[in-house]
């Protein structure tokens, strides 16, 4: 008895367990669709920006600009994006891995490393690693707004051009597709030159000639321009991160769901043994008895 009954508590308590995972699946399923069509949307923005900064850039236009000069790397900045919470797979552990392969290159190479991390799994699993945090930020979700990232790359913005860093190095997961998501270390500064698109510069050059009048000047539009453009690298991937961490969640949710169904069935089969055992039992030793009181 006390064994189908131990069998009975543990099946509830799967099937509680099984109700929480399916809970949050849909959760994530449901801020998953919200976040990813932020993430496009915005992708579709830096990819324009990306075409207008190639069409002002093909008539010769700022290649001298601060933020395009590439300098040997003295002090190196590494962004870290991870997740305020687990139970999503390997989401954080995959950006703590590349994040520590990052800076161990910039630790053999002697380069001061300004660390930012966001998440409180990623400051939890560097602070346990021995890595100096220099700021942290734990207010970012599955809805990251432009106006909490903006204050961040401003500070970027200026310590590059003030020359108190020589690179910034951000580490997330990139969301590619609902099938593939990937960590990944992407340098946002400095700003690569924008390339024309196509193999011929004059032809691109006469094309952004036709398409735009400058006023004042190509230089002027593009001192505003590469700015804007480092914001909406900079928000696409705490957008890319936030996607990538509900996709993460849904899949892990859904896979722990499916395992507890067939755990469930499992103890099922093996209640229903022990309970038949158990009534076999039973009649046998009515049976037993009765056959004494015959005698």
């Amino acid at each position: 008895m006390a064994k189908a009954r131990a069998l009975d508590r543990r099946r509830r308590s799967v099937r509680n367990i099984r109700k929480i995972t399916r809970t949050m699946e849909l959760i994530a399923t449901a801020r998953f669709k919200k976040a990813m069509d932020r993430s496009i949307a915005a992708r579709d923005y830096t990819r324009q920006l990306a075409k207008l900064l190639a069409n002002i850039a093909s008539v010769g236009a700022g290649a001298d600009h601060p933020l395009l000069e590439v300098r040997p790397t003295q002090r190196a900045a590494v962004l870290v994006l991870t997740g305020n919470r687990g139970l999503c797979g390997g989401y954080n552990s995959n950006v703590v891995r590349q994040a520590m392969g990052l800076m161990g290159q910039w630790a053999s190479e002697q380069v001061d490393t300004h660390v930012t991390v966001s998440g409180k799994r990623g400051i939890s699993a560097l602070r346990f690693r021995k890595v100096a945090i220099d700021a942290e930020h734990t207010h970012f979700e599955d809805k990251p707004a432009f106006a909490e990232v903006a204050p961040i790359g401003e500070a970027y913005l200026s310590a590059y051009i003030a020359g108190t860093i020589d690179r910034l190095d951000v580490v997330y997961t990139q969301f590619t597709n609902i099938a593939r998501q990937e960590a990944v270390v992407e340098t946002l500064l400095p700003l690569k030159p924008p390339e024309a698109e196509g193999d011929n510069p004059a032809a691109a050059s006469h094309l952004a000639s036709q398409e735009y009048d400058f006023y004042p000047s190509a230089s002027s539009i593009l001192e505003e321009i590469l700015p804007a453009s480092f914001q909406s690298r900079l928000f696409k991937c705490f957008l890319d991160a936030a996607v990538s961490e509900q996709v993460s969640r849904m899949v892990a949710m859904k896979g722990a769901t499916e395992n507890a169904t067939g755990l469930i069935r499992h103890l099922s089969s093996q209640f229903n043994r022990a309970r038949q055992s158990q009534i076999t039992g039973e009649i046998m030793e009515i049976l037993g008895g009765v056959e004494a009181l015959k005698k």
